[in-house]
């Protein structure tokens, strides 16, 4: 597999699980990591399927993002299993207790985030599943909120699907993010800062502190 576009990356022959979902991305997956794929292209891009004999080879799969241009390009020499499955309406996930009630507390008492903000909506639907909290900044610009009570990498993935999505509105953009938890990880912070997305610790305590005492952080 080999990637082509603002950097190129090579991953070398082997087994590998290549997911081709129904809003056009495009992941390629080892065996070693729970969440994260190797290499991947968003949507909008397009797949075309190809001939393709040499070196043992018998396609060329070329993954191509519409708006920029960078292409994914699968060499494939061996189809092991092939299927598609209808996965239907996605719910959304179900949070936990404290991640609902974060949410709950937060969009009741959103200027914690700073003066002059205000609500949206909570769980502002997408096509991938509900934003926690859309909302407007002192300056009215559109801020889409992701809340955890664990910040992880994952957690700035999903807000990054989120944002590119929000971002082809006309009446939204521009969306910025903000990724809110209880405890963000070293790692998230540091992927959320390469998004441009910004991280807020939430104080639970202090939270429900507002709700019952009326006082800020």
């Amino acid at each position: 597999m080999d990637y082509a576009g603002k950097l190129t990356a090579h991953l070398p022959l082997a087994l590998r699980l290549v997911l081709i979902k129904a809003d056009g991305s495009v992941s390629i997956h080892a065996d070693d990591r729970a969440f994260k794929p190797l290499n991947w292209m968003n949507p909008p891009c397009s797949l075309r399927e190809e001939p393709f004999e040499e070196n043992g080879a018998t396609a060329r799969w070329t993954v191509t993002h519409t708006k920029s241009g960078e292409r994914l390009i699968l060499t494939v020499h061996e189809v092991l299993h092939d299927s598609s499955h209808e996965l239907g309406v996605d719910p959304g996930l179900i949070k936990d207790g404290v991640e609902a009630h974060l949410q709950e507390l937060l969009a009741e008492h959103i200027t914690t985030l700073g003066d002059g903000w205000t609500l949206i909506r909570r769980e502002f639907p997408t096509a991938i599943g509900p934003v926690d909290i859309l909302c407007r900044d002192g300056r009215q610009g559109t801020v889409a909120v992701e809340i955890k009570r664990r910040g992880e990498i994952d957690g700035v993935e999903q807000l990054t699907r989120y944002l590119e999505l929000l971002n082809r509105d006309p009446h939204l953009a521009p969306v910025r993010g903000v990724f809110a938890a209880q405890e963000i990880k070293p790692q998230a912070r540091v992927l959320a800062a390469d998004r441009g997305i910004d991280c807020v610790t939430l104080d639970y305590d202090a939270l429900r502190g507002i709700e019952h005492e009326g006082t800020l952080f």
